[in-house]
């Protein structure tokens, strides 16, 4: 299970072997060890330059604001109290800021750093309406349905040519009276990103190709469409790896894959050999608005921004809750992949629409629900 090519510094050499290999070669270096000195490798900096237009002092400076506002976030909320309406990153201001249903709260919550905005529904009155929003069953031409802070409502999205269906009407009317919603159309249905085998990717499992999320300890966590419990996997290279320990879809859209026969796990997001691939150290999440960048077999490294957390994702196969939506494309083969905010795991790839030639949108089962679920531990560097 060796790489063709020789591989130069210390952090590639773990790289040889195990969950995280590849097929091709993969030129890796060491992030820096003080957190302090950058937020994030070269990898996402580059990731982040071509996909957002920015230059490299920008990218840096981004992530650094993004960081802030992710610790800045719990004690922002707690200012707030139950005038708590939601959060979100503003990429203009580098600033975090925080939704309130009262005057009185703002300026406890500007007293913690961040900005605010007066709106009408709290946090607790947005997350009951999708709740029940989540009990109606949905036609396919509904495509996801989130809470969205900045609009104090459950936006619920609807495929652009089939808005007139009766039966979308029906459920949209159904929705507005469950609470307040605001409805915007989207191209696409979504769709899971499996797909069928063609070589040179982290696993398969039966005729499937799926990419690894995070590495464990003690394997691998990735999506759930992938396989079900108890299936075999096995590597780039055609080797056993494991099997499903767990696995979850619909309804979620998460699994966890055991690690034996050889294989080994590191703390390591591959950068297919473009990039430098980037060392995993918490899984902190990033708010609404944040940039993000994704590892997945099929379309490499690609990046975008966090724009909505808790959506629920109607695909063919049934709901999927919990999600979070990103502007970051991909394809088929990247499901499972890895979602990461800085040198943060933030979850695994699950499905989307569109593409990385005309763009998309596409959503993850946060990471921290999934270690929650099965009683993981995160491997860090």
């Amino acid at each position: 299970m060796r790489h063709a090519t020789v591989l130069r510094t210390g952090l590639s050499a773990l790289l040889l072997l195990g969950a995280w290999a590849a097929a091709g070669p993969s030129t890796a270096s060491a992030a820096p060890t003080d957190s302090t000195e950058a937020p994030a490798s070269g990898a996402l900096l580059t990731a982040m330059q071509r996909d957002f237009g920015l230059t490299e002092g920008e990218a840096f400076a981004r992530l650094a604001d993004e960081k802030a506002a992710t610790a800045l976030e719990p004690k922002a909320q707690r200012a707030a109290g139950s005038a708590f309406g939601g959060s979100w990153f503003d990429a203009k201001t580098g600033k975090l800021v925080v939704a309130v249903t009262k005057a009185g709260k703002a300026e406890a919550v500007r007293a913690a750093g961040a900005d605010t905005r007066l709106v009408e529904h709290s946090a607790k009155q947005l997350d009951a309406a999708k709740a029940r929003i989540d009990a109606l069953p949905a036609p396919s031409g509904v495509s996801s349905w989130h809470v969205d802070p900045a609009t104090s409502s459950v936006v619920v999205n609807v495929v652009a040519s089939e808005q007139r269906d009766n039966d979308v009407r029906s459920f949209v009317a159904k929705a507005r009276e469950a609470g307040p919603v605001t409805v915007e159309t989207t191209a696409e249905a979504p769709q899971t990103f499996a797909a069928g085998t063609v070589g040179g990717d982290p696993y398969y499992t039966g005729n499937v190709r799926c990419s690894i999320g995070f590495s464990v300890h003690g394997g691998f966590v990735t999506a759930g469409h992938c396989g079900g419990a108890g299936q075999s996997v096995r590597g780039w290279d055609g080797s056993a790896i494991g099997n499903f320990q767990g696995s979850s879809f619909p309804g979620d859209d998460y699994a966890w894959v055991n690690v034996a026969n050889g294989w080994w796990t590191v703390p390591v997001v591959i950068g297919w050999g473009t990039v430098s691939d980037q060392l995993v150290r918490g899984s902190n999440e990033a708010p609404i608005g944040a940039s993000i960048c994704r590892s997945g077999s099929t379309t490499h490294w690609r990046c975008g921004n966090v724009l909505a957390k808790n959506e629920t994702v109607n695909y063919s196969q049934g709901a999927v809750h919990q999600m979070t939506k990103t502007s970051v494309c991909a394809e088929g083969g990247d499901s499972g992949g890895s979602f990461i905010s800085g040198d943060q795991a933030q979850g695994v790839t699950s499905g989307g629409w569109g593409n990385c030639s005309g763009g998309g949108e596409t959503w993850y089962q946060p990471v921290n629900e999934i270690l929650n679920r099965y009683g993981l531990t995160l491997h860090t560097a």
